[in-house]
């Protein structure tokens, strides 16, 4: 308990740590509720499931990260149901009260209501599940030794579906892994057969980016031995073949599914608050709709109409969220003195998606692109800016300077086997 006000932040993102960051030494007192005691950096979430990273190298635990911030409580929460009227938030730890509702959930997989693809395909959206889709690339090439060709084709076959960053890089170090490391973990398996397939519905990889950066990638990705196929959508995934409603089908073991995200809404927002995309409406302030002390920042976060350059909402990536988190941070404070708020406006600082060794796109504001090497160096400057820990950041580079001049990843290590979840039966119909 506290006589200051309270600021209850739900998740321990970018939006949410900035936000926390900026209210050091305000008359408020900040409490933040994860499901996890760490924050992780969701652009590197592929290196770990393709072997380049372990998972500690992009994680900093929340606890250590605010250790001298004296208006900071942390608890680990699942949040199961927020009351609005009562301004009280229901958790498996007990019910918090709250002057200030700060929700900075992020995103979750959205599957577009396909629960096939959803039980059988493999999602990037953890480290939890980063870690299971390593280990499931592992086990099928140790599986792959056992079976006859007929089912060492389907092992050896991935089918990567959206052509957005995640996608790209993602199709991209699995083709690194098949050129460079593979043949030698497993020398007798043919990696000639080992088929990495992209499948995008749109007309254009990295839809978000510039034509140019499209182009660039598809035709890096080609070089690769990238199977690209555009235009075209998944109907369904049963474990063993991929539908698509082209017509053309894929026998294959692995999904990894990386084509939407939608908001990780909380129970008990009202309907009217909620918008495209399963995210929470907010003003140009952060003010969720029908609210007065309710805001949203980042990825939940849906600003439509507020800029006429994102009409539709602000894109869902980690500047956003940043840059969200610290004028909210600013506008509690200036709420508290009674001064007037400032509206949000997003700085773009560009777009950028690597593809592997030496291959990159990189867009920026006034026009400007580049790819190839120099893109590349752009690509890995930014991520170990934003990795959060000075450790982390030498950890990361060490790792990626051994791996760029070994062409090895060294941490093909399967900590703890993947199982499939059994997918329950439809009940019997009574007669």
């Amino acid at each position: 308990m506290t006589n200051r006000p309270r600021v209850l932040i739900i998740g321990g993102g970018y939006a949410g740590i900035m936000l926390a960051k900026g209210l050091r030494n305000s008359p408020f007192q900040v409490v933040m509720v994860d499901r996890h005691n760490y924050h992780a950096f969701q652009p590197l979430y592929y290196q770990v499931a393709t072997g380049g990273l372990e998972p500690d190298s992009i994680a900093f635990p929340l606890r250590k990260m605010f250790a001298r911030q004296e208006n900071y409580v942390f608890r680990i929460a699942e949040v199961q149901q927020i009351d609005t009227e009562n301004k009280t938030a229901h958790t498996s730890i007990g019910e918090i009260s709250y002057d200030y509702l700060v929700i900075a959930t992020g995103a979750v997989t959205n599957f577009f209501g396909m629960k096939e693809v959803e039980a059988n395909g493999m999602s990037m959206k953890s480290i939890p599940e980063a870690l299971d889709l390593r280990s499931l690339i592992l086990q099928n090439f140790e599986q792959a030794l056992q079976e006859v060709a007929e089912g060492r084709d389907s092992l050896m076959k991935f089918v990567i579906v959206g052509g957005g960053p995640t996608g790209v890089e993602t199709a991209g170090a699995l083709a690194e892994l098949k050129r460079h490391v593979l043949p030698n973990d497993y020398p007798e398996l043919d990696l000639r057969q080992m088929e990495i397939h992209l499948i995008e519905s749109g007309d254009r990889l990295l839809g978000g980016m510039s034509e140019k950066s499209s182009a660039d990638a598809r035709k890096a990705l080609e070089d690769l031995g990238v199977h690209i196929w555009l235009d075209t959508r998944v109907t369904g995934f049963d474990g063993k073949l991929i539908t698509t409603a082209g017509g053309e089908d894929f026998y294959a073991s692995t999904l990894i599914w990386a084509a939407g995200i939608k908001g990780a809404l909380p129970e008990g927002m009202p309907t009217e608050s909620v918008g495209r995309g399963n995210r929470l409406q907010v003003d140009q302030y952060n003010l969720v709709k029908g609210h007065e002390h309710i805001y949203a920042i980042g990825d939940i976060a849906l600003m439509a109409g507020g800029d006429a350059k994102y009409p539709n909402g602000h894109p869902q990536v980690a500047q956003v969220a940043i840059q969200m988190g610290k004028t909210l941070s600013k506008n509690l404070i200036r709420l508290h003195n009674g001064a007037p708020l400032e509206g949000f406006s997003y700085q773009d600082p560009g777009s950028m998606a690597t593809i592997g060794r030496n291959k990159a796109v990189a867009d920026f504001p006034q026009g400007l692109h580049l790819k190839g090497l120099i893109a590349w160096l752009a690509w890995m400057f930014v991520h170990l800016l934003f990795l959060i820990g000075g450790r982390n950041k030498l950890v990361v580079f060490v790792n990626w300077v051994w791996s760029y001049f070994t062409y090895d990843k060294g941490t093909r290590l399967i900590i703890r086997p993947f199982k499939r979840k059994k997918v329950a039966e439809p009940a019997a119909q009574g007669v």
